[in-house]
C-alpha cells in the first residue's frame, strides 16, 4: 500500500543559519531530507534563522538570536535561552501554523523543542542529531520517548545507547543526494580530514599522523576555534596542512575526491557523521577511531579501517595498508544504504508509523 502525501514543516537548528557550516552535518541532513521527501511527492517547507541559505528548497526565514552549541555546554550546564531567541520565535511561529501540515520534524538538538512537543496539537518528532551530552537534554529526550513513542528518531544504534531511553529510539542511518559525488579511482597523494575545527573533532591527530607519513593533508571545513586552529600550526610547523576552506558540496566532493584516504579523529561520541558518507560516495575509503557512529559507516578492511580511538599510531599503520581498499566497494555502500531513495524509505516509514497512531 503506497502511503498518503504528507504536508511537512522541518524546524532547523538555531545555533546558526543554514549554509553557515556552523551547524556542522545537521545542515546537510536537513537539505537531504527535504529533498528525499519531495522526490516521494510530499509537501515540505522549513523554518530556519534569518540569513538562511536553502538552494531551490522552500525556506521560512524567522529573526533572533541563535543558541549556544551544545557541545560547548557542561554536563550538569542548566538550560539557556537568549533574549530574542531565534529558537522561541521559530517555535513560536510552527504553533501558529501546525494545523496546515500533518507533521513536525524537529532538527534542532535543543531543550525546548522537546519540552513543547506536549503542548502542540500536530505530531512531533524529533530527528535527535548528537550523542548525549547534558542531563537535561537526556531527560527530556527520555520524557519524550515515553510519552510519544516512536517520536526520537536517531542516525545510529551507538548514539542511541548513549542515551537512557536507547530502546525508544528508531535508528534512521542518514542519506545523500549521491547525483553530486563523483566517484574518483585515481586519487592524488593526499590524506583529507573534514568537520568543523573545534578540539572535539580531533584534527590535531590527524596532522600529526599526515606529517609522520610525511603527507600533505587536506583540510576542510569551518574554523569554528580559531585558538584551537593557530595551536596546531604552531604544534606542527613543518606539516604540510593544506586548508580549502569550508566549501559547497560540489566543491567539497571535488577536493575530497582526490584523497587517498579520509581521516576521521574524533575525540567525542560522534552520532553519524555525514562526512563518512561523503566520503564514501567520492570512493575515499576511512580511516576511522572506533568511537561513536563511525563503527557503523565504516567496514572494517572493505571501505576503510577502524582503529583504537585516540591512537595517532594506529592511523598511521591504517595508511599503510590502504592498497588493499577497493575505491569502487566504498562507493557501492554508498550507493545501497546511503542514497536518497534509501534513506526516504526509511523516513517515510517512521512519519507513517507516527501519523498511524494519530
Amino acid at each position: 500500500m503506497t502511503n498518503p502525501s504528507y504536508k511537512l514543516l522541518f524546524m532547523s537548528t538555531a545555533v546558526g543559519t543554514l549554509g553557515s557550516g556552523l551547524s556542522g552535518g545537521v545542515e546537510v541532513t536537513l537539505s537531504n531530507t527535504a529533498k528525499a521527501m519531495l522526490k516521494r511527492g510530499h509537501k515540505v517547507d522549513i523554518v530556519a534563522p534569518e540569513g538562511s541559505r536553502s538552494g531551490s528548497l522552500p525556506l521560512i526565514e524567522i529573526p533572533g538570536n541563535t543558541q549556544n552549541p551544545a557541545q560547548d555546554q557542561k554536563r550538569d550546564e542548566q538550560i539557556y535561552i537568549p533574549n530574542n531567541s531565534v529558537l522561541a520565535n521559530m517555535w513560536s511561529y510552527a504553533d501558529q501554523v501546525q494545523e496546515n501540515y500533518d507533521l513536525i520534524l524537529n532538527f534542532s538538538y535543543d531543550w525546548l523543542p522537546l519540552y513543547l512537543t506536549q503542548f502542540f496539537t500536530c505530531p512531533v518528532a524529533h530527528l535527535i542529531s548528537m550523542s548525549s551530552l547534558t542531563d537535561a537534554m537526556d531527560d527530556m529526550i527520555t520524557k519524550v520517548a515515553t510519552k510519544f513513542p516512536g517520536a526520537i528518531g536517531v542516525h545510529s544504534k551507538t548514539q542511541a545507547a548513549t542515551f537512557p531511553c536507547a530502546e525508544e529510539c528508531v535508528c534512521l542511518l542518514n542519506g545523500l543526494d549521491l547525483s553530486l559525488y563523483q566517484f574518483c579511482d585515481q586519487p592524488g597523494n593526499s590524506l583529507g580530514w573534514v568537520g568543523r575545527i573545534a578540539p572535539e573533532k580531533g584534527l590535531e591527530d590527524a596532522v600529526a599522523a599526515a606529517n609522520t607519513l610525511g603527507m600533505p593533508l587536506k583540510v576542510f571545513g569551518l574554523i569554528q576555534n580559531e585558538e584551537y586552529w593557530q595551536k596546531i600550526r604552531q604544534d606542527y610547523p613543518n606539516a604540510q596542512i593544506d586548508y580549502q576552506g569550508f566549501l559547497s558540496t560540489t566543491e567539497l566532493q571535488a577536493g575530497l575526491g582526490q584523497c587517498q584516504a579520509m581521516l576521521a579523529t574524533p575525540h567525542w561520541i560522534d552520532a553519524f557523521p555525514t562526512v563518512g558518507l561523503e566520503a564514501s560516495a567520492c570512493g575515499v575509503p576511512v580511516i576511522a577511531y572506533s568511537r561513536g557512529g563511525l563503527v557503523e559507516i565504516v567496514e572494517d578492511g572493505k571501505t576503510g579501517f577502524l582503529v583504537e580511538p585516540d591512537s595517532v599510531q594506529g592511523l598511521i599503520e591504517a595508511v599503510k595498508n590502504l592498497h588493499t581498499i577497493d575505491r569502487q566497494i566504498c562507493r557501492q555502500r554508498a550507493e545501497s544504504l546511503y542514497s536518497l531513495e534509501a534513506m526516504g524509505g526509511r523516513l517515510e516509514k517512521w512519519f507513517h508509523k507516527i501519523l498511524s497512531k494519530v
